[in-house]
């Protein structure tokens, strides 16, 4: 019965991974919505977000930061995308991962100043500073709304025209056609990952040895390095028989209307506000 229990953990924990990063990383369909976002110039709109996360960098209080994290959560709403959707996709990996480096400049050892708490563990004396504090959620928050900003930026513009966009701005082109490849063999990763655990599943069931269970994961891992091989070469074969000579071609053009200069306007407003009042302090 355990030997049960444990398949179902895994076939659990598998099925969950591979809806998230189906969920995570593709995600065209909210591009297609009629939203605020959706609805600019993908060339403004990497302008725009670019002078946000510039904002970002260079604010020094929390409260600033925070008013530009609210801004990112009203541009969801009203580009017509779940703020559950899009809080599970910007508070998980990276700022769960930056709150673990943040944690140690809490304490007088890295950042002395005025105590506010103190406590023993480990036979160690730790204290945590009001600086120290003070510094971690400033971190904290950076993180969360820069990812905020460059998640709402991936997931409200189409990636082939994201990735014109990068060559429009002169992003090299090695870099922009290996996103481009990885973004399209994630998807091939995890369909086999899915394909490969049904197929274990209806031929062996749900008992195995472990010895057994280690041989058909060698297999299985030699199998999936072949075939990713002799997808690549494939691929590529498929590529320059229909044209391709290293820089990805698309149909639509970009066009600038009044809306997106409205839009940089907009968006020049509300960043150069909480700097305007910073400097007035």
């Amino acid at each position: 019965m355990a030997v049960v229990h444990s398949s179902n953990f895994i076939e659990r924990s598998i099925a969950g991974t591979v809806s998230f990063l189906k969920e995570s990383v593709f995600s065209d369909e909210h591009a297609s919505k009629r939203g605020l976002l959706q609805s600019i110039d993908p060339r403004m709109k990497f302008v725009t977000f670019a002078i946000c996360l510039l904002t970002i960098l260079f604010a020094k209080s929390i409260a600033a930061i925070f008013y530009l994290y609210a801004v990112s959560l009203v541009f969801a709403c009203l580009s017509k995308i779940g703020l559950a959707f899009f809080l599970r996709r910007t508070w998980i990996f990276i700022p769960l991962f930056s709150l673990f480096i943040a944690i140690p400049a809490l304490f007088s050892v890295f950042t002395p100043g005025e105590a506010i708490s103190s406590f023993k563990m480990m036979g160690l004396h730790l204290i945590i500073t009001r600086q120290g504090l003070y510094g971690a959620s400033l971190f904290i928050m950076r993180v969360i709304t820069s990812v905020s900003f460059a998640v709402l930026l991936s997931i409200t513009t189409k990636h082939f025209e994201l990735l014109k966009v990068l060559r429009i701005f002169r992003v090299p082109q090695v870099f922009v056609m290996i996103l481009g490849m990885c973004y399209r063999y994630i998807y091939l990763f995890v369909e086999v990952i899915e394909n490969t655990y049904l197929a274990i599943k209806s031929r062996v069931g749900t008992a195995m040895h472990y010895k057994k269970g280690q041989h058909v994961v060698a297999w299985n891992m030699a199998s999936l390095w072949y075939r990713s091989y002799r997808f690549n070469e494939e691929v590529y074969s498929a590529m320059l028989s229909r044209g391709y000579r290293g820089e990805p071609v698309i149909f639509n053009d970009f066009k600038t209307r009044l809306r997106d200069w409205l839009w940089l306007s907009l968006v020049v407003i509300i960043c150069a506000a909480p700097l305007y009042i910073a400097g007035l302090k």
